[in-house]
């Protein structure tokens, strides 16, 4: 979306506006989170406007429903134009709390229903680029040397095709069996201190650290 379609352009908008930039952002903050020495500077990497560009260009191609605050991903561009000068200044000094989560309910395949909880679109989009500056210091490269290796699940780089080939090795070398197991309400039920202390280790920022926890 260039800044001349964009409501209320001018001069005084592209500077406060970080969905005012041109395309090819998707990569460009991830690439300098890395410089960052002792990913100090992480929440500035995340607040920069080629970084929410491409988070704000991801959320709204997910579509997705509204959030508890009942604002859609339409209504996005119009919020930020009015607020994002105050979220950054929030973020920047540790003082942005995400808002409630809407609890909703889904049937499963077999019976029951599962719950699910949908941010509002505005915490979708700081979620999104939050996991654009973290991301390359847990998975640097497309191979994830930080997760198992026979892991194909919702790693980039990985696909349901690459699983099959591996499962095929598996029955070429003799194997005849497979193990299905689904940890009920795993996320639930894990130990989020532990998983925090786990993230303090790659990441030294403590203002990401806080907005992670939160």
């Amino acid at each position: 979306m260039s800044a001349a379609e964009m409501p209320g352009h001018n001069s005084e908008a592209i500077g406060r506006n970080p969905m005012n930039n041109g395309s090819g952002a998707t990569n460009i903050a991830a690439g300098r989170a890395r410089s960052c020495r002792d990913s100090q500077g992480l929440m500035e990497a995340l607040v920069e406007r080629e970084n929410m560009t491409a988070a704000y260009r991801r959320v709204v191609g997910n579509k997705g429903v509204a959030g508890a605050d009942g604002m859609s991903v339409n209504d996005l561009k119009a919020y930020l134009d009015a607020h994002w000068e105050r979220i950054k200044m929030e973020l920047l000094s540790n003082r942005y709390f995400p808002k409630a989560v809407l609890e909703v309910e889904i049937p499963k395949p077999h019976g029951g229903t599962r719950k699910l909880g949908i941010p509002t679109v505005c915490d979708r989009l700081i979620g999104q680029a939050l996991y654009q500056v973290v991301k390359p210091y847990f998975v640097p490269h497309f191979w994830v040397p930080h997760f198992w290796a026979y892991s194909f699940g919702f790693i980039e780089g990985r696909n349901a095709q690459q699983a099959v080939l591996c499962a095929s090795a598996y029955v070429t070398e003799g194997y005849s069996r497979v193990v299905d197991i689904d940890l009920e309400k795993f996320f639930d039920r894990d130990n989020h201190d532990k998983l925090m202390s786990l993230v303090a280790r790659k990441i030294a920022d403590k203002r990401v650290l806080r907005l992670i926890g939160r």
